[in-house]
């Protein structure tokens, strides 16, 4: 297939805009210096795809992976379109090749520092107290691209929700271990309105209200989570959970 060349398609390293920024959690955004940078919506979806990846993607997969339902030659002639139409701040965001696109190593992704923040707190503590803030709770509380419904987005937002509700429960972890009950409260919930049915989630809300003594608390949460559960999907909560209250406050109400 005949290479489509692109206007101003190789750019010099410092021509990039720089401190320029990409949003994905939340919802779409491209920053910089002047603030919100508005783009065409084949432009947001083409840095976002962009946004996700580490390294250079060939031309060939990134335009049958934005137009997916379209033939080769229309879904280049697509991403040609979707290059020229953007301006300058814009396309500045990227390296353009005749063959394969890349993001500016001058953009900063909101979604890499988050993913950073997750993989820390995985890590065996003590955390810093800046990765069991509040802040962190609430980077770790936003969803990737809420109503993107791409095939490409989605599978990326189901990856960072595994993520982040893990580290949210590291997150609750740490706070029990601070003595900080009220913001680890708040963290598990953040956990729990994501995900009511995850048993994890309600565990890690459990083990708060035990470690602060709060057994009526604990018993409740208990009583609330079967209840859903069994609703919802005809199951019971695992011995272990059931244990964990029985064995802390005596058996649990039904």
């Amino acid at each position: 297939m005949t290479t489509l060349a692109t206007p101003n398609a190789c750019l010099a390293p410092h021509s990039h805009q720089a401190g320029s920024r990409v949003v994905l959690l939340d919802g779409f955004k491209l920053t910089g210096g002047t603030g919100i940078i508005t783009i065409p919506r084949g432009a947001e979806r083409l840095l976002a795809f962009m946004a996700m990846r580490p390294r250079a993607v060939g031309r060939l997969l990134v335009a049958n992976s934005l137009w997916a339902d379209a033939t080769e030659g229309h879904a280049y002639a697509a991403l040609r379109s979707t290059l020229i139409r953007m301006n300058r701040t814009c396309r500045e965001t990227l390296l353009v090749t005749p063959s394969s696109l890349e993001l500016a190593p001058t953009v900063s992704v909101d979604l890499h520092d988050a993913q950073a923040l997750a993989h820390r707190l995985l890590k065996a503590g003590p955390h810093a107290a800046v990765d069991l803030s509040v802040e962190a709770v609430a980077t770790l509380s936003s969803e990737l691209l809420p109503l993107w419904y791409d095939d490409w987005v989605l599978l990326e937002a189901e990856d960072w929700r595994q993520l982040r509700l893990h580290a949210l429960e590291a997150v609750v972890a740490g706070l029990v271990e601070a003595r900080r009950f009220g913001d680890a409260t708040a963290a598990a919930g953040a956990v729990v309105r994501a995900d009511p049915l995850r048993e994890s989630a309600q565990t890690a809300l459990i083990r708060v209200h035990l470690a602060e003594g709060n057994q009526s608390e604990a018993v409740h949460a208990f009583d609330r989570f079967s209840r859903l559960l069994h609703a919802d999907l005809g199951l019971a909560p695992t011995l272990e959970l059931r244990d964990l209250v029985e064995g802390r406050t005596g058996p649990p109400r039904r």
